[in-house]
């Protein structure tokens, strides 16, 4: 009998193990470059990724929206239970591996028909001396049953593996979740304190233009301006005023998108303007692109859920061959309570064998496998897709970066040339050389320069937060 089952256990493995499930996927490798740009980085091997963000952001209004947002963002709070989701899966996964084992009690009433075998055989049968079974039989039982799947060909333990590799990978998700929540609430704080200047700037710009327009009113008064003059001030002065109530809306709308973030309703954000104007660092460190390999969650992230669909794949491929289960009870039973626990005459137990093995739902167990080889494959180009666009990223901040210290430098000598020809079309309007559209151009063209420079500086706060967020840094 042992040779007969092991020939039919082999035979069937045979027959359903073909040549055909392959499971040694690959695809076409895309080598990393060895640096971000053409020239070697003095701080080869630094990357601004190791610094925790309280270190990166030193503003202390920044610092604590951030531990708010951590604290309350609803999406993170969904990522951690997707955390706890993953951890259940492995606890399951884990419990596959091992015999189940329940207690049973229960008890039941059976009746024979008369004109039946059981029922006229135990007509004439004596269940105790002297009397005979009768017509409603109790049946009544106490103890354990198990059953177990043993796991021949570790289908259960790549599934387990799988399950791992899935927590894993729901680790670095919410890794990745924090590093982009950081990145954003920073982000629209540099934007708020963008807003904060530019409001300023218009605000004073508003003033002196009313003091502009009280003087050209005046001159009027004296002969010495006409009412069109009166009216392109007036008019200019109207203009800015609009632009004041749009930067406010602006602001508005920014500090509900922050307190979106932090899972708040609508409140009033603290911040210090001022501190826009600290000066940014002149290089960022960014080390080698091999290094966000390491520090790159959602790169983390989608190597753990290759790991996942190489097992997934082997528990498809283990699925083609026989499943080996053991099931067992061990307890007393007897048709009299009083029977019940008399030992060893009401002990009763089984043993139970079955080799399974799939004929009929062939097709069913191929479409798994090939549903488990093209999730593997799409695991695959996944990871290549989530290295090509970090790499990507880098390297447009760290040109960006670059370009924007350069148009920074442009910008200031633009600004002071504009800021100077206000001045200077004033006077020659004053001793009657220069028309008042000259002087309302001049006007605008500072104000311009100036929102333009603010937001010059707000890009190059700005690349400095995505820098950080591109090369990894900002879960830690």
């Amino acid at each position: 009998m042992r040779k007969i089952a092991y020939g039919f256990l082999f035979s069937i493995a045979g027959l359903t193990g073909c040549s055909s499930l392959n499971t040694a996927l690959s695809i076409p490798e895309k080598t990393l470059p060895d640096t971000f740009t053409q020239t070697v980085d003095k701080n080869e091997g630094i990357t601004v990724a190791s610094v925790n963000w309280r270190e990166y952001f030193t503003d202390n209004n920044l610092q604590n929206l951030l531990d708010e947002a951590v604290k309350n963002n609803p999406d993170l709070q969904m990522a951690l239970q997707r955390i706890e989701i993953s951890r259940s899966s492995v606890k399951l996964a884990n419990g596959a591996l091992l015999p189940q084992v329940s207690l049973n009690v229960g008890g039941s009433v059976r009746r024979f028909g008369l004109y039946t075998m059981d029922g006229a055989g135990n007509s004439t049968t004596q269940i105790t001396p002297g009397q005979t079974i009768p017509t409603n039989l109790p049946d009544m039982y106490l103890g354990m049953q198990s059953s177990w799947e043993i796991d021949i060909w570790e289908k259960l333990r790549h599934q387990r593996e799988s399950a791992i590799s899935t927590y894993l990978a729901s680790v670095e998700g919410t890794n990745f979740v924090i590093s982009t929540l950081v990145a954003d609430v920073a982000s629209y704080y540099t934007e708020l304190l963008a807003l904060d200047n530019e409001l300023a700037l218009v605000q004073q710009t508003i003033t002196k233009q009313q003091e502009a327009l009280e003087v050209i009113q005046l001159q009027k008064e004296v002969g010495r301006a006409n009412e069109l003059a009166v009216q392109q001030f007036h008019a200019e002065l109207l203009n800015t005023k609009i632009l004041e109530k749009n930067i406010q809306q602006q602001v508005i709308e920014v500090e509900n998108k922050i307190n979106f973030l932090l899972g708040s309703y609508p409140k009033p954000i603290k911040r210090n303007k001022d501190v826009f104007a600290h000066e940014l660092p002149v290089q960022i460190a960014s080390g080698f692109p091999s290094q966000l390999l390491a520090n790159r969650p959602d790169i983390r992230e989608a190597e753990f859920k290759i790991e996942a669909s190489k097992f997934d794949l082997q528990a498809a491929k283990a699925a083609f061959y026989p499943n080996f289960n053991i099931t067992a009870s061990l307890g007393f039973q007897a048709f009299n309570p009083e029977f019940l626990f008399s030992s060893p005459a009401s002990i009763a137990y089984s043993v139970f064998g079955t080799l399974v093995a799939p004929i009929i739902n062939m097709n069913a167990l191929k479409a798994q496998f090939n549903t488990a080889q093209a999730n593997q494959l799409t695991a695959m180009y996944h990871y290549q897709k989530t290295v090509l666009n970090a790499y990507v990223e880098v390297a447009n901040q760290l040109v960006a970066i670059e370009n924007l210290q350069q148009v920074n430098l442009l910008k200031t000598q633009q600004n002071a040339l504009l800021k100077k020809s206000v001045g200077t079309s004033g006077e020659l309007y004053r001793t009657a050389r220069a028309t008042y559209l000259e002087v309302l151009l001049a006007q605008q063209n500072a104000l311009q320069s100036n929102i333009e420079l603010i937001g010059v500086i707000k890009q190059q706060r700005l690349s400095a937060i995505n820098i950080y967020k591109a090369l990894g840094g900002g879960w830690k």
